[in-house]
């Protein structure tokens, strides 16, 4: 399994990480299982978050791990708060403290390796941002921090007003989700692809030696559903089996080296629960695309040089 250093740490991670979003949907038996199945793969990287499930899948992981002989040192375990469901973002000092005391509760663990803010509160004020890192580092519940969804402009205003690196960000990127790449290619043209949708958050990560953390993977659109065995992209499926059956994965392995591929040091977040989609997923870690076979991807998705 291809490593990655975590932002600008001497920590090296999976670049395949396990996401636990769906594990409330299992035993502890069966997430152990999962757990265990990501392990033996090379996948020793768990991003979790306070509303997933509504709590209950970091619960479910917490159980599982007294089941798997995994160790809690063998993992680099993160996990991500300050949305309020169906309520509010709240990035306020004492709710981004009560998060991560329940995220440890639950997760039955003593520290998280990194805590990422969930999604922009447009009401932040970094200067309580910057008094809940302080705590949160000083007591050792949290040993590094970062963002979820966050544009340039918002990543700085925060990294201004805190002590510790912002090293990781997580952004939707997939074959059928290229919107950072798109931006970058139709630079100085007038069509719907050269529109800036996020700030040149791409180039901007990769100047600032910040983790782009990969999430839906296989997804196209908003949840709208997966791309890979769907009718609705048959040359794409075509052109994933013709690369998987020259290197020996599935399509899912296809689909996630075509996110490494790319120079940006990024990370892919699978999803699945399922301990055979775990497997496939994680070798395509392995798989080193050429450039001309990850434009060919590029192109079976639908899109062209401009």
């Amino acid at each position: 399994m291809k490593q990655r250093y975590i932002g600008e740490t001497s920590w090296e991670a999976s670049a395949v990480a396990l996401g636990i979003m769906r594990m409330n949907a299992l035993t502890p038996d069966q997430a152990a299982k999962s757990i265990d199945t990501a392990f033996d793969n090379g996948i020793n990287f768990i991003d979790a978050a306070d509303i997933y499930g509504d709590g209950e899948s970091e619960r479910i992981f917490g159980e599982a791990m007294k089941k798997t002989t995994v160790k809690r040192d063998d993992l680099y375990i993160q996990s991500k708060g300050g949305i309020v469901p169906d309520t509010r973002y709240d990035f306020s000092k004492q709710h981004l403290l009560d998060a991560v005391d329940g995220i440890l509760e639950r997760l039955g663990v003593d520290y998280l390796d990194s805590f990422l803010l969930h999604r922009p509160d447009p009401l932040m004020e970094p200067e309580e941002i910057a008094e809940a890192f302080d705590e949160l580092q000083n007591s050792g519940k949290v040993r590094h921090f970062g963002v979820s969804n966050f544009n340039p402009q918002q990543y700085l205003m925060v990294q201004e007003a805190v002590d510790q690196r912002l090293i990781i960000n997580q952004l939707q990127f997939s074959i059928m989700h290229t919107g950072m790449v798109d931006f970058g290619m139709h630079t100085n043209m007038a069509d719907t692809r050269s529109i800036n949708h996020d700030g040149g958050i791409l180039e901007f990560s990769r100047r600032m030696g910040v983790t782009i953390q990969a999430w839906s993977p296989f997804q196209y659109g908003m949840f709208e559903g997966v791309f890979i065995d769907n009718d609705k992209f048959p040359e794409l499926n075509k052109k994933l089996q013709e690369l998987a059956d020259k290197y020996g994965v599935s399509k899912n392995g296809i689909a996630t080296a075509w996110i490494l591929r790319h120079p940006a040091n990024m990370q892919v977040i699978i999803g699945t629960m399922n301990p055979e989609h775990i497997a496939d997923s994680a070798k395509g870690a392995d798989v080193e695309l050429t450039k001309q076979e990850w434009y060919d991807v590029y192109f079976a998705a639908g899109n062209d040089l401009p």
